[in-house]
């Protein structure tokens, strides 16, 4: 046993300063030369997650942060305050889904969320599917399902590891009963009904879930019969395209877009003969091309010609016949739009305010609605016959609020049930305040960012602040209730969200000019909004903490490296960090257009200089970091991490603490399966804030 354990000579533990203890991360030299540039990686030996020798290692690093992490909980008790204030926050509205109504609710703390169904609003909800009874798992998560067009079959996608390789499962409402049918190995695909009868799906052909994607096929399952008669309806294997579909009033509508990204290609199918026989409807589309909706032979869309957003259509049969329905409101971003019989609700949002507008089906102004105090808000559903609009508005710091929109009055009213009561608020609405302003970047570009603190509470630069952003893919951001960061602002934080560039915050534009071979852009206006918020007395370099995920949690690894001496604190959270390797696993291919190709020249020698990994100086100490990743993330691969994590950690300069979590059986999405793990990681993430910036 003892001669076992001295085979694991790295997992002696050292002293690093801060009175931590921390695996010594063995190095192995290798070097890896492109495009005629040599550099080192010695910590590749880590990419391979699944190996002993690597579990070992991971496990170790949780050892340290879990010690750290206890010794914290002494100082606070975040997670009972944070069941406090969920506890008295409101909650939305169910989905709307076909002829009834669905929410995932918890049950019992410990357990998953339940799904459940109701005929009316206020009426109790009916028990659809528990995760548990399915797996016999406490970590089995629903992810979301889809009712069949008659709403008599429900399909949900579930697993118990935090994956994105999925299970779809089937659940008849009348009489409840879980059928037999089970898909496996399904992956970034919804699904779509043929009716009530069968489902449309993507299936996935990787062995090794960290291995480059493979999900280029689209097959259709019929009700009670097995999946290996499930026929394939479409095959991108050759091509490697991303694929993408729907239904619509009787139609399959299939995208397949380029392996360079560039273009894509449209197809469908009449569902009332079978085989499908698929109709290309448009070829080699140039990206900007976004399918929005299908009626009455006419397909719906957007374009690359309007940068603020737009919609138009065209005859399926006939695509010169095009009609442009809403046009695009110059500085007011279109960010959502739902399709109803008679009336398209359009969602917009400006710098600190957001509002919707009533078309009617043909494009018409009907009526506008303002929302109140900044806030954000979903469309939940329009009922049709009293023309009233159920809507759910809601913010940073406060909680959701349900109103009917009448779109022939304009009165607005809130909504409560026995089930939705009212309840008095947490904090009066000015309890907290919120800007929403610009500051300029380095190149004279305003860069929209929210700020939030307690009313009256001085600004002389002292201030614990956290600043978060992501800045990617043409993600427009927008405010999400956040109990925890409403202790963080109780005890005299300060919290800032920059809409920086490579989001779609301000158009089209403000995210291609945030990507490819502008992505400097992204990482600067995050930089930028730091030094605003230092130089505007908001807080100092002592007391700045930084934060973001996936995406976001490339910007904060980009930044730390980049002026490590702006921040106190760093938590980048499933973060890509390796950027010459970011395309050979996983879905890192479908991202040449967002970061990049390695394989040409020009755009790797971009990517070398920004990525984190490879930017680590070994004179540096950068600040406390805690780098949290997730063991079965298949979406960005733990390695980023561990690297990372390893490579900081590694250093003789390193005096600031750097920890490593990995969360067990989660994916990309962190630890969610049941309420107890979402409160335990909040509250964990708010305590390691206010220890070390305090």
């Amino acid at each position: 046993m003892l001669k076992h354990f001295f085979t694991f000579g790295w997992l002696f533990f050292t002293l690093l300063g801060f009175s931590q203890q921390y695996p010594i991360t063995k190095k192995v030299p290798k070097t890896i030369t492109k495009h005629g540039i040599a550099f080192q990686d010695e910590y590749s030996w880590l990419e391979n997650m699944k190996e002993n020798e690597v579990v070992n290692w991971s496990n170790a690093q949780n050892e340290v942060i879990n010690l750290h992490s206890a010794e914290i909980e002494k100082k606070y008790d975040i997670a009972s305050k944070i069941k406090d204030y969920d506890a008295y926050s409101s909650n939305g509205l169910p989905m709307k889904k076909g002829a009834f109504f669905y929410g995932v609710y918890r049950m019992q703390k410990n357990k998953p969320g339940v799904l459940c169904f109701k005929k009316t609003l206020n009426e109790q909800a009916v028990e659809l599917v528990d995760p548990f009874k399915v797996f016999k798992d406490e970590n089995a998560t629903i992810f979301s399902f889809y009712p069949s067009k008659n709403s008599a079959k429900i399909a949900y996608e579930i697993n118990s590891d935090g994956s994105d390789r999925k299970e779809i499962r089937f659940v008849t409402i009348e009489p409840n009963n879980y059928l037999e049918d089970v898909l496996t190995n399904v992956k970034f695909s919804n699904v779509a009904w043929n009716n009530d009868s069968g489902v449309f799906y993507k299936r996935n052909s990787n062995n090794n879930s960290f291995a480059r994607d493979s999900t280029y096929q689209i097959f259709y399952h019929k009700i009670g019969t097995l999946q290996n008669e499930d026929k394939l309806i479409f095959d991108a294997t050759k091509t490697e395209g991303n694929v993408d579909f729907q239904t619509k009033e009787g139609k399959l509508f299939i995208e397949e877009e380029s392996k360079d990204e560039r273009t894509s290609t449209y197809y469908y199918a009449n569902l009332n003969t079978e085989p499908f026989i698929l109709t290309k409807y448009l070829d080699n589309e140039t990206n900007g091309f976004r399918f929005i909706d299908y009626r009455e032979g006419r397909i719906y869309f957007s374009s690359k010609e309007s940068d603020w957003g737009e919609i138009r259509s065209f005859d399926i049969n006939n695509r010169t016949d095009e009609k442009l329905v809403v046009s695009q409101l110059y500085n007011n971003l279109l960010v959502d739009s739902a399709f109803y019989e008679a009336y398209i609700i359009c969602k917009y949002k400006t710098l600190g305010n957001n509002y919707l507008i009533v078309y009617d089906k043909d494009g018409g102004f009907v009526r506008r609605f303002d929302v109140p105090y900044g806030m954000d808000f979903n469309v939940n559903f329009l009922n049709e016959k009293t023309k009233e609009l159920f809507v759910t508005f809601y913010s940073y710091t406060i909680p959701y609020l349900n109103y009917t929109l009448n779109i022939e009055t304009g009165r607005s009213n809130p909504y409560f049930n026995d089930f939705l009561p009212p309840k008095p608020t947490l904090f009066p609405f000015n309890h907290f305040e919120t800007k929403i302003i610009t500051y300029k970047s380095r190149d004279n570009q305003d860069i929209p960012i929210t700020i939030i603190y307690k009313k009256g509470m001085v600004l002389d630069g002292n201030n614990p602040t956290l600043l978060k952003a992501y800045g990617g893919f043409g993600v427009v951001s927008g405010p999400s209730y956040d109990t925890g960061l409403l202790y963080f602002l109780e005890k005299g934080g300060v919290f800032a969200y920059a809409e920086i560039r490579g989001g779609g915050e301000k158009g089209r534009k403000w995210h291609t000019n945030g990507m490819g071979l502008k992505k400097m852009n992204c990482f600067n206006d995050f930089i930028d909004a730091a030094e605003y918020l230092i130089a505007e007395k908001y807080t100092s370099p002592n007391k700045l903490a930084i934060t973001g995920a996936s995406q976001g949690g490339l910007l904060v690894g980009v930044a730390m490296t980049l002026r490590p001496e702006l921040f106190k604190v760093v938590v980048p959270k499933v973060g890509a960090f390796d950027m010459i390797q970011f395309d050979k696993f996983t879905i890192g291919k479908y991202h040449y257009d967002e970061y990049g190709n390695p394989a040409n020249e020009a755009e790797f020698k971009y990517l070398l200089n920004y990525s984190p990994f490879h930017n680590i100086k070994e004179d540096v100490n950068y600040p406390t970091t805690l780098i949290i990743t997730s063991d079965n993330d298949d979406r960005v691969p733990p390695f980023h991490s561990y690297k990372f994590a390893g490579r900081l950690q590694n250093r003789v300069a390193q005096k600031n603490p750097i920890y490593l979590k990995t969360l067990s059986s989660s994916g990309h999405y962190g630890k969610i399966s049941t309420y107890q793990n979402r409160i335990e990681e909040k509250a964990a993430f708010y305590e390691f804030l206010l220890f070390h910036l305090n």
